[in-house]
């Protein structure tokens, strides 16, 4: 990755405000379809605000083993957006890639408006009230790269629905197939870790570090959260 596309993809992620977020969640079954509107301002003049509206495709999760990785988890988005993606698998905070979700990028129209942005946000503010579409987001990001925005928008929807989607995945044993090639020597390990954890709230962390290490978080995920929750009641 060389400085200038570093730069692009951070600037762009810093500078992106999720305005109207979607109310629902992602599919866990199902693809879901994300309606935006984008606001973007021209930098050289104050009056004019770009708007592009369009939707993006996410379809469903599907477990995955990490030599299954690739860059076909976006299609249709810029080498910027690419780039970020590629940063947050290396610092592993991207772990959804676990569950193989695929962001596609559907067609969007796009216009120029001589207006200030903080008026046409107010404008599309009042469109989004009336189609009650709980799909439906509005971001303010940069002109460019613009679409890293939205590969913003989908991770903070990740991270919204994933608890959700693991749940459900768990419910229809989804996981049975990767438990059963964990050996019982790393089974008992896990085990030996949760307990410690159960009395000792501040070896969690600990814990959780040795579920993504071993590559077994998802199968853990809805009791590693379950712990969490109930360290804090206590």
């Amino acid at each position: 990755m060389n400085t200038s596309q570093n730069f692009d993809f951070q600037y762009a992620v810093e500078n992106t405000q999720i305005i109207v977020e979607p109310k629902g969640t992602l599919e866990t079954f199902g693809n879901t379809i994300i309606n935006y509107y984008l606001v973007t301002e021209d930098l050289d003049s104050i009056k004019k605000t770009m708007l592009r509206i369009g939707r993006m495709q996410l379809l469903r999760p599907q477990i995955i083993t990490p030599s299954q990785y690739s860059e076909i988890f976006l299609e249709g988005f810029s080498e910027e957006a690419q780039q970020y993606v590629k940063s947050l698998m290396e610092k592993d905070e991207c772990r959804i890639l676990r569950y193989g979700y695929t962001l596609k990028q559907e067609a969007f129209s796009q216009e120029v408006i001589s207006d200030s942005i903080d008026n046409v946000i107010d404008n599309v503010k009042t469109d989004i009230k009336s189609k009650k579409d709980p799909y439906i987001a509005l971001v303010k990001g940069v002109e460019k790269p613009w679409d890293v925005s939205l590969v913003r928008l989908f991770m903070v929807m990740v991270q919204k629905s994933i608890q959700k989607n693991v749940m459900d995945m768990t419910k229809q044993h989804l996981f049975d197939k990767s438990e059963q090639v964990m050996t019982l020597p790393l089974k008992q390990e896990i085990e030996n870790a949760f307990r410690a954890a159960e009395k000792d709230p501040s070896l969690i962390q600990s814990l959780g570090a040795l579920l993504q290490q071993k590559k077994v978080f998802p199968l853990y995920e809805e009791r590693f959260f379950n712990l969490i929750n109930k360290s804090k009641r206590r």
